[in-house]
């Protein structure tokens, strides 16, 4: 269905997606927390160290599943950037906080911590970092203002999964976390997400919360003899068949990464001469972060540039994409008293910023088209 000759994403296969899917299939159980889900949640467990990790069916479902977990109610705070996906902000939106909308820094694209604590009222509730291209926050500052504040930590690593901010692995800074399974990401299952727990005091509400309210995991392990409605909640339990999908993702773990390694590395060191005689910025990773390799991105000097340069790609047959646009500017943005001027560095970022083509399975010939193709344009 795709038209270009490099589309901007292309789900890829690890080997064993389709056999594991079967099984599932054969097993007789499809619905959620099969023996697949099992499988990937204790993957992830055991890979991460962290207490408790649940799959949902999608990032934006853990997120609100996470402001459940925290209790968020209407004349909450919650400090978010303005420079992320509109789920980050929906989830806690849904339960009726305020949005406090953080501009990033203009280095990684990352929430700024320098402005954290001008932010902070006694109605903020919670601070939620979103790591940006899988390049971690500066989460030693956020933390300590979060505890001295006595305020908790979500962690949008929709981006970050394996990734580290020095030495310690993204997603197991805060109370709670989430990741993302899109098929944008680098470990997929079409749609799916998950929720990690880092303080065991949130499990057995999350439990609940994903079984539609109901003690309905203490009854299959035997706790009680029948299950009941005990607190709000909802359906968040992707099928098994997803789930089997996902393990053959995760397992292959290693070529992934390797590989998208190798992409992002080979776009950073051929592009670098040409970024800088036509005034391109490349990505900037910190030496105390190691990167995922989620995505690879430019940015130009200005918002007409930008959108020459997308439009001169598509008639070479290359798909490329700007990225987010400013949540306090947007329709709902602005109901919040967002304005522009707000977020300066998210304003620039999202009229200048373009992502380009990047998956797993993208060969060497391809991505030398994109460079060669990339190269070849003159900024004017």
């Amino acid at each position: 269905m795709n038209t270009y000759k490099i589309p901007f994403n292309k789900p890829s296969l690890s080997g064993n997606e389709f056999e594991y899917m079967a099984q599932a299939i054969q097993a007789g159980h499809i619905s959620g927390d099969g023996v697949f889900t099992r499988k990937c949640s204790d993957f992830l467990e055991f890979e991460l160290g962290v207490p408790k990790v649940m799959l949902t069916t999608s990032c934006t479902h853990a997120l609100e599943m996470a402001a459940l977990l925290l209790d968020v109610q209407p004349g909450d705070e919650v400090i978010i950037p303005s420079f992320t996906f509109v789920s980050t902000v929906n989830a806690f939106v849904l339960r009726g906080a305020r949005p406090i909308f953080i501009d990033v820094r203009s280095d990684t694209l990352n929430l700024d911590e320098s402005l954290l604590e001008r932010l902070i009222t006694p109605k903020t509730k919670a601070i939620v970092p979103v790591h940006y291209a899988g390049v971690g926050c500066e989460m030693e500052a956020i933390l300590e203002l979060s505890s001295h504040y006595h305020l908790r930590v979500v962690e949008d690593n929709a981006h970050g999964l394996f990734g580290r901010y020095r030495g310690q692995l993204l997603g197991t800074f805060g109370c709670l976390a989430t990741q993302s399974f899109h098929e944008t990401k680098n470990f997929t299952c079409g749609e799916g997400g998950a929720i990690l727990i880092n303080e065991p005091q949130y499990i057995e509400k999350a439990e609940i919360i994903r079984e539609k309210g109901t003690n309905r995991s203490r009854f299959f392990r035997g706790q009680v003899d029948k299950y009941t409605w005990v607190d709000i909640g909802s359906s968040y339990l992707p099928s098994d068949v997803l789930a089997a999908f996902l393990l053959a993702q995760l397992e292959s773990r290693q070529q992934i990464q390797s590989r998208r390694r190798q992409i992002w590395e080979t776009y950073n060191r051929e592009l670098e001469g040409w970024a800088g005689a036509e005034g391109i910025r490349l990505p900037m990773i910190p030496s105390h972060c190691e990167q995922p390799y989620h995505m690879y991105y430019t940015i130009f000097p200005s918002l007409e540039t930008r959108t020459a340069f997308i439009a001169k790609m598509k008639t070479k047959g290359i798909l490329m994409a700007f990225h987010y646009q400013p949540l306090h500017l947007s329709d709902m943005g602005t109901k919040f008293g967002g304005k522009g001027g707000d977020c300066p560095v998210t304003e620039q970022a999202a009229d200048t910023l373009v992502r380009l083509p990047f998956y797993t399975s993208m060969t060497e010939s391809e991505q030398a088209y994109v460079i060669d193709t990339i190269k070849s344009y003159r900024v004017s």
